[in-house]
């Protein structure tokens, strides 16, 4: 770590001082001219090192950092002579008074450019990335350099996901953007915004600096009601899809309700995940998660578009409310429920390989899960610059059900699954002024439960629950309930370019797990089969961030000493533990920035992580038909390094992003997991005391860049990934190495005036070692081709094709998509009539293979056969 501080310390002493340049622009009457253009060019190349524009009042700010003694400064606006002038390369103050320029146009061609910045706002045009074949301002933001956006929705900037999701410039969906994201039409919005070093509390603003970067949907009008309803019909067999989605922005007010359903294999249970990072840590520090205990035996889900496998029918209603009040308050609702049922059908060839021998299971599945979810938010936020208030009230139910049929050869089996989750919670944080600083108040608190139940018929790990003899059925029955509360009261104050913000702080979670396992004789079974844990975790901490600013130097320091309390305890066993440690958890950030277009950032950061209730319980849990787990161990506790090196690369006047990153992480445990391997493929894990350790390294890399005049876009992108560790199969400890490498690109490029193509590969290569030995390269490659052709007045054709190829073990496997949709648009009615065959090759099955630390995993997957829909499309 020290190193690294050194060769950052070095690369700042040898870099060049920023520049400033500041001033106003004025016209011959000294009225300021607007939106003029300002350029600063290197001397001696040229080039450009920064741009520019006016504001209302003329005024104009420049930073940059360049090897001259001397720079070329040029102001030009329309109907005004350009000024070019050498000024030297220091601080300064420099007005401007542009003269008139009079000249004749004979025909006039206005190109705005596509990505502009100013400040810490990247601006980008939505109409110079949209498509005629676009709907949603999603289909839009995956074309904007150095924006990402993953199969799940996630939005990323430079390959880090957001902090926030803003429509002009309020938060209505907080963290759920894909609600907004695949409904609202890009022709409603005039430009996408990223924020960079994005602070979300203004009254903070001028005190903590944050590395990570929001996004802000910029409508064109004040006043916008748009949306969309969509009605669609099909065959194979019958098919629906339903979308009513009106929306409603002003100043004041912002409304999002949506009901959707269909069965065409489309998720929309995916725009009710949060997605922010900001809102993402937040759930996790709330600890506020449902635990699935038990499980039906799952296929494998193929790693490509769900819409070609997932067999659902699915309803959706959400209904979203912001209203801004008096005194800068805002009012919001956040009401949604699904219900999503969905069919897997298939097979899994499993191959566990183990130290002395290979284990094959073959299976086949049928499986159905339901699911039912209410989430409920209202929130009152308030988010000045003298004040910050939020108050969040959250309630969530979830009633899943799951049954899967699977035939192994030598027997039938059933498994039925019941799993609910209820759960209550209120979070709050007050920031205010004390004297010549600021108090910031934290509290949440939060109580749910979790009953679940599984039923396997026949009855499995006979020699466990019934004597070695076989038996009909067997029930596993789990009860959670858990109480949690954080709360935290911190002082944050600016010395110079310091900001120390010292916090105390208090957690506690109480837990209690109730665990049966029943079988035919419908007697509880005693003994080491049924759990009543109490579990009691409290942690007091103390936490100094702090943060230095200075020039291009950005340091984030959190030394925060925690001392934790477990108290564990099942009487009816008779096994208790107490345990109390004192932990140093610092972490150091560093972001330096080399000059306008360079970033270079560095984290090392320690943590420890001690088990959860899941973790430890020591009675058997049945967890599905071929897993039975017993974990009567010391607490588990895991000491984590992380040291992560990255650069970035921006540029957009020329529309260039590029980033690369490098992750180290070593995990120390102080327990080994045993995992038996029994002879039809089944397993029981118990946990041993020894210290093992765990190694992992990542690389990634993107590269996206904008080509206006030839209208293409272009991304490249790397990863490779490396793990190490030991595994303790069949009672032999076996050393386990897995390395992954992927490889993709895509292009998106307009051909002529009115054909669009889109193409895309993805591959990735993974290899498993034990011990010495090598097991067999997987190779997986996807191949996407996309024709857009728009030369028809009102009328647009798109054949969509895919090309997946995967290596098994057992032989290779190929499938060809390819997908017809035409689209006839009346313009004036703001109606869409669209036809669209799936599927056109009838593919029937996928095949694919993943790999864990002993198996090999290879599935057949039944995909969605052929179909055809025909859909009606009413912008509103």
């Amino acid at each position: 770590m020290m190193r690294m501080i050194i060769l950052f310390i070095l690369i700042g002493n040898y870099g060049y001082a920023q520049t400033t340049i500041k001033g106003n622009i004025y016209d011959k009457k000294g009225s300021p001219i607007a939106n003029a253009n300002i350029l600063i060019n290197n001397k001696a190349t040229q080039d450009i090192i920064s741009y520019s524009t006016s504001d209302d009042k003329g005024m104009y700010s420049l930073n940059f950092n360049v090897d001259q003694k001397e720079i070329d400064i040029q102001i030009s606006s329309i109907d005004f002579e350009t000024v070019i002038e050498t000024l030297k390369n220091e601080n300064q103050k420099k007005d401007f008074v542009l003269q008139d320029k009079v000249f004749e146009l004979k025909e006039v061609v206005i190109k705005s450019s596509p990505i502009t910045q100013k400040g810490d706002t990247i601006n980008y045009a939505v109409n110079s990335f949209s498509k005629e074949q676009d709907r949603s301002i999603a289909d839009v933001l995956k074309r904007m350099p150095g924006i990402e956006i993953l199969s799940d929705g996630k939005v990323l900037y430079q390959g880090k996901p957001i902090n926030k999701y803003y429509i002009e410039g309020l938060d209505l969906l907080e963290g759920k953007y894909n609600l907004a994201n695949d409904n609202l039409s890009y022709k409603a919005v005039s430009q996408v915004q990223i924020l960079e070093n994005h602070q979300p509390v203004k009254l903070l603003d001028s005190l903590k600096f944050s590395n990570d970067a929001a996004l802000n949907i910029k409508l064109k009008k004040d006043y916008t009601f748009t949306g969309q309803a969509k009605l669609g019909v099909g065959t194979a067999p019958f098919l629906w899809d339903i979308n009513v989605t009106p929306m409603l922005f002003t100043k004041k007010r912002q409304v999002l309700v949506s009901y959707q359903a269909n069965n065409t294999g489309n998720n929309i249970a995916s725009q009710l995940k949060t997605l922010t990072i900001d809102d993402l840590l937040s759930q996790f520090e709330s600890s506020n998660e449902k635990t699935n205990w038990l499980s039906i035996q799952k296929l494998s889900n193929p790693n490509f578009s769900e819409k070609r496998w997932l067999d659902n029918n699915i309803n959706l209603l959400s209904i979203n409310c912001l209203q801004k009040m008096k005194n800068d308050y805002e009012l919001r609702l956040n009401l949604s429920y699904l219900n999503d049922n969905q069919r897997q059908e298939g097979s899994t060839n499993t191959r566990f390989i183990t130290q002395n021998n290979t284990v094959n299971l073959l299976e086949e599945n049928s499986n159905l899960y339901a699911t039912n979810l209410v989430q409920t938010n209202i929130t009152i936020h308030k988010n000045s610059k003298k004040k910050y208030f939020k108050n969040s009230l959250d309630f969530e139910g979830n009633w899943d059900r799951q049954r899967g049929f699977i035939d192994t050869g030598n027997q039938n089996l059933t498994q039925n699954v019941r799993s609910e989750y209820l759960k209550v919670s209120n979070s709050h944080k007050s920031i205010f002024g004390l004297g010549k600083q600021l108090l910031t108040f934290n509290s949440y608190v939060g109580y749910n439960k979790t009953p679940q139940k599984l039923k396997v018929n026949p009855g499995q790990f006979e020699e466990i629950l019934n004597n070695s003899n076989p038996y009909e059925q067997v029930t596993q029955a789990v009860d959670l309930k858990t109480f949690y509360t954080n709360n935290s009261f911190s002082l944050t104050k600016g010395i110079y370019q310091f900001t120390f913000e010292p916090k105390i702080g208090f957690q506690l979670e109480n837990q209690n797990l109730n665990s049966q396992i029943v079988t035919t004789s419908n007697v509880p079974l005693g003994g080491d089969l049924s759990n009543n844990l109490d579990w009691m975790r409290s942690k007091i901490y103390f936490d100094l961030l702090t943060q230095y600013q200075k020039n291009k130097w950005h340091l984030d320091l959190t030394t925060p000493i925690n001392m934790q309390t477990y108290a564990i305890n099942d009487e009816p066993l008779q096994r208790k533990r107490n345990f109390n440690t004192a932990t140093f958890e610092p972490r150091l950030s560093i972001v330096y920035d080399l000059n306008s277009y360079w970033k270079i950032n560095s984290t090392v950061s320690f943590s420890n992580q001690f088990g959860t209730i899941n973790q430890l319980h020591y009675a058997y849990i049945l967890q599905n038909y071929r897993s039975i787990q017993k974990i009567d161990a010391p607490l588990p506790q895991i000491f984590n390094q992380n040291k992560s090196l990255g650069f970035g690369y921006r540029n957009p006047l020329k529309a260039l992003f590029w980033n690369i990153a490098y992750t180290n992480t070593k995990s120390t445990n102080n327990l080994q997991y045993d995992t038996q391997i029994l002879a039809n493929g089944a397993t029981e894990i118990k946990a041993i005391e020894q210290k093992n350790t765990v190694l992992g390294q990542n690389i990634s890399s993107r590269i996206n860049k904008q080509f206006n005049e030839l209208k293409t876009n272009v991304t490249l992108n790397f990863g490779y990934s490396l793990a190490e560790a030991q595994q303790i199969l069949n009672a032999n400890t076996t050393s386990i190495k897995n390395k992954s490498w992927n490889l993709g690109n895509k292009i998106d490029i307009d051909i002529v005036k009115g054909i669009n193509i889109e193409y895309e590969s993805r591959m990735n290569f993974s290899k498993n070692k034990i011990q010495e030995k090598y097991n067999p390269l997987i190779i997986q490659q996807n191949h996407l081709l996309n024709l857009n052709c728009n030369r028809f007045e009102n009328q647009i054709f798109i054949v969509k094709s895919e090309y997946i190829k995967n290596n098994l073990f057992s032989e290779d496997s190929k499938n060809v998509f390819l997908d017809f949709i035409y689209r006839y648009t009346i313009k004036k009615k703001k109606i869409d009539f669209e036809f669209q065959v799936n599927n056109i090759f009838n593919n029937s099955t996928f095949k694919t293979v993943s790999i864990s630390d002993f198996s090999y995993i290879e599935t057949n997957f039944n995909l969605r056969p052929r179909q055809a829909v025909i859909k009606v499309v009413f912008a509103l």
